[in-house]
């Protein structure tokens, strides 16, 4: 297998949607939830573009140097977006599947479970404003600022 850093982002984002959606599928069962129609409901929710760009927000002040170029590489990936979601949105997504994919592919598993640790706190506000601007570091040359509603 190759090395992360020669994996192209859109391939790192596909193994992290495959794990993070595997475990809000077993953290759904561990929260009680047992009818597969409230089971499908509730992981849609944590699963979801825009959720996943409100946690990642939420991580960006706390992810280190390499975190952060991977966030980047995700963001800037060159790919379509689905049309029930803004392109900024689904790219933060995309930055975040990365980011697990990241994890996951180099056995980071105290990152994953600090990350997922966290995710029902910013699901239910209590880490961060969901007014909140925030930047992500962009190559030399750009400059910008996303703002997830």
């Amino acid at each position: 297998m190759q090395n992360w850093q020669e994996m192209n982002a859109l391939t790192l984002a596909y193994l992290g949607d495959a794990v993070y959606e595997l475990w809000a599928r077993t953290h759904m069962l561990e929260l009680g939830h047992e009818k597969v129609k409230e089971l499908h409901k509730q992981a849609v929710g944590y699963v979801r573009a825009s959720t996943q760009a409100l946690i990642l927000r939420a991580l960006l002040p706390d992810l280190n140097e390499v975190e952060q170029q991977v966030v980047m590489r995700g963001r800037n990936a060159k790919g379509g977006h689905p049309k029930n979601v803004d392109v900024v949105t689904y790219r933060h997504a995309t930055a975040f599947e990365s980011l697990v994919g990241y994890w996951h592919l180099n056995q980071l598993n105290d990152r994953l479970q600090w990350a997922f640790s966290k995710v029902d706190g910013i699901i239910q506000g209590e880490s961060i404003s969901t007014e909140a601007v925030y930047e992500i570091p962009l190559p030399l040359g750009e400059v910008g600022v996303s703002r997830l509603d």
